[in-house]
């Protein structure tokens, strides 16, 4: 008895972890933290979380994540949403430098792309660096190019970084170990799924499989303008 009570414990421990990382994430502008993680635990445990896309989690309702943002490619060109304004995009927050998460997660977003066949052409691959001191447009152009010819790799000032993070409700923060000479960058590691109106419409959870984010994505691109599934 006293080892079922220790498991259950340690279940609801990595539930609430979860519940808290959601509620960090989507958390209104205007909302905080401790507001959104009692609201987001009334969704779990009172039934009344929308149902997610397949394989994603789809926001709440009248909650919002993306919009403007101005930043710079790999290219070293300046540009802002509207550059990707008629595009569906998959974007994900990282750095050049990560050992293992990152390409991990550009990785799945790559082969999503792929299993959706043509239909994959009309959304581009995106990955925003969190480490704008050492993503270089340059460093960036020679990373993104090893994962999908069509992604794009985007940096900014510190500043930039930090408005767009805030945006998407992204945590980053830099790490220095005693034991290394360089420092790493602790980060959330969602994958978002954005509309062409640059808001994000559902996100994909660390490790979900491929052909799940293929089939959500897909799933959105079929339905009508305006409405999310």
């Amino acid at each position: 008895m006293l080892r079922i009570m220790r498991v259950f414990a340690l279940l609801l421990v990595v539930l609430l972890g979860g519940v808290w990382a959601f509620a960090w994430v989507t958390r209104a502008p205007d909302e905080g933290l401790g507001e959104a993680f009692a609201a987001r635990l009334t969704q779990v445990f009172g039934g009344q979380m929308p149902m997610p896309a397949a394989g994603g989690i789809q926001l709440p309702q009248g909650m919002a994540l993306g919009g403007p943002f101005s930043l710079t490619d790999q290219s070293g060109r300046a540009v802002t949403e509207r550059d990707y304004a008629d595009r569906w995009m998959l974007v994900y927050f990282g750095y050049a430098f990560c050992p293992d998460v990152c390409p991990t997660e550009l990785g799945t977003m790559a082969a999503a792309l792929d299993a959706m066949g043509p239909a994959g052409e009309r959304v581009t691959p995106v990955f925003i660096s969190v480490d704008p001191q050492r993503d270089t447009p340059a460093a960036l152009a020679d990373y993104v190019a090893r994962f999908h010819p069509r992604m794009q790799g985007l940096t900014g000032t510190p500043e930039q970084v930090a408005e767009v993070a805030r945006r998407y409700r992204v945590y980053y923060a830099r790490v220095q170990r005693p034991d290394m000479t360089d420092y790493l960058m602790d980060h959330s590691s969602f994958i978002y799924l954005v509309g062409p109106d640059a808001r994000v419409r559902a996100l994909f959870r660390p490790e979900t499989k491929p052909e799940d984010i293929a089939a959500a994505v897909a799933a959105q691109l079929r339905a009508p303008a305006g409405r999310t599934s």
